[in-house]
């Protein structure tokens, strides 16, 4: 089992950027493939980006490809998306779950609790 929880959340003007950081607890964390959903108010959470246990291999949301990049630091049980170019739209909670692979929510067994990014325009 792991424990995630994301960090590096807030308020951004449009254009700006933040980079989130989700922190696993426990010795397996190289051993689960990890990814980023995000939810908007009124919305179903949606899919972002997703790496494999290596990170050798990542996909993302056409909404966020060449602006946001997954990475991961197995040493210190980190994984992070650094959004760039923000927009408005990109206004969500986001997540970050592992045991999956993929854009279906389903498919991923731990979830963290989340951090608010707002996007002012």
């Amino acid at each position: 089992q792991v424990q995630l929880v994301e960090s590096g959340g807030g308020l951004v003007q449009a254009g700006g950027s933040l980079r989130l950081s989700c922190a696993a607890s426990g010795r397996t964390f190289s051993s689960y493939n990890m990814g980023w959903f995000r939810q908007a108010p009124g919305k179903e959470r949606e899919f972002v980006a997703a790496i494999n246990r290596s990170g050798s291999d990542t996909i993302y949301a056409d909404s966020v490809k060449g602006r946001f990049t997954i990475s991961r630091d197995n040493a210190k049980n980190t994984v992070y998306l650094q959004m760039n170019s923000l927009k408005p739209e990109d206004t969500a909670v986001y997540y970050c779950a592992a045991g999956g692979w993929g854009s279906i929510s389903s498919w991923y067994s731990y979830w963290g609790q989340g951090t608010q990014v707002t996007v002012s325009s």
